[in-house]
């Protein structure tokens, strides 16, 4: 007789895997991290140091487009100090109770992960000064004539911010901050260690140049490199395949419209609405966003900043223009310069 508790569908055994393979992808030192190389060659004096102080590391903002393995750095910075991290966002922490909750439940030395940090509003954003500077904050409790401060004091900790938008950070939190990281694109050659790690980590089997072409087509970042590798593999997979070939990473990328260059559908739909709306600019964000029915922080976060890098558009005081490579690469005339 099977127990009512242990019978679990082949589904939800597939989406267990699944999710242990995700965790597995993380690595959980410095030297398990790839890429990032200044990056990690910094951190890791700044962790020896604190290390042989016995003190909480400085807190820690770490600012990038996405998916380049800012919440993975947190967890390997706070694995190799040794120490718990707990971890939340900006638009979670709601009102200074939930902030003074999770600080109240660290241990000294623990790191305090905030993803999109950028978002916290500006009465959460006050109480956290006191918080990094002097581990101490100030809560208002009680109504009308009972109301009085309650001193909190916390135990040292570390901060660790991450954003994709810096600039969106005041000055006053940003200046908290001891050590402020930016993250870089990956280069092909170490998306394609990545992308072999992680076929080990999904028991699959990869050609050299199947793994060199999905880097190529990646943008630059892991999240994508991963994500495009679960992909490829499902064709793979449904081709037979022991090994996930050239032939059927370029079968399964063309199917996924993503081109040589690593743009998507939503690329060309931006690139193609600046250029058949506006003639190629200059277009302002708003305009923009509303034309392709996407938010403006998503357009500057995610698209923009890997489009900017590879020169697609150009930023100007009167808007996003496209370059001449644009043209190119959406097999379109490039317009005459009269």
């Amino acid at each position: 007789m099977v127990d009512k508790d242990d019978s679990i569908t082949s589904k939800e055994m597939q989406g267990q895997t699944e999710e242990q393979m995700e965790l597995t992808l993380r690595p959980q030192t410095l030297d398990q991290y790839l890429g990032q190389k200044r990056v990690k060659k910094e951190m890791a004096v700044y962790i020896k140091a604190a290390k042989k102080r016995d003190e909480a590391l400085d807190h820690v903002l770490l600012y990038g487009p996405p998916g380049l393995g800012k919440t993975t750095l947190a967890f390997v910075i706070a694995h190799e100090l040794g120490v718990n991290l707990k971890s939340t966002s900006g638009p979670a922490i709601e009102k200074a109770g939930d902030l003074v909750a999770l600080l109240s439940d660290l241990d000294p030395g623990d790191v305090l992960f905030i993803d999109e940090i950028h978002r916290l509003s500006k009465p959460i954003e006050e109480v956290l000064y006191s918080a990094m500077e002097d581990y101490y904050v100030d809560i208002m409790i009680g109504e009308g004539e009972t109301t009085h401060a309650v001193h909190v004091p916390l135990p040292p900790f570390t901060l660790i911010g991450a954003t994709t938008l810096a600039g969106q950070l005041s000055a006053p939190l940003r200046d908290r901050f001891g050590i402020v990281e930016h993250m870089q694109y990956y280069t092909i050659d170490e998306l394609e260690q990545i992308i072999l790690r992680s076929s080990d980590v999904f028991n699959t089997s990869i050609a050299p140049e199947a793994a060199h072409e999905l880097a190529r087509r990646s943008r630059g970042t892991p999240r994508v490199a991963n994500r495009l590798l679960k992909r490829v593999r499902d064709f793979a997979e449904v081709k037979g395949e022991k090994t996930i070939s050239f032939e059927t990473t370029t079968h399964a990328l063309k199917q996924l419209q993503v081109d040589d260059e690593g743009l998507d559908q939503t690329d060309r739909k931006l690139l193609k609405t600046m250029i058949e709306g506006y003639g190629g600019g200059p277009v302002g964000i708003r305009t923009l966003a509303a034309n392709i029915g996407e938010d403006i922080e998503t357009i500057e976060s995610l698209y923009e900043p890997y489009l900017l890098q590879n020169g697609f558009i150009l930023l100007t005081p009167r808007g996003r223009m496209v370059t001449n490579k644009t043209y190119e690469q959406l097999g379109l005339p490039i317009p005459n310069e009269d």
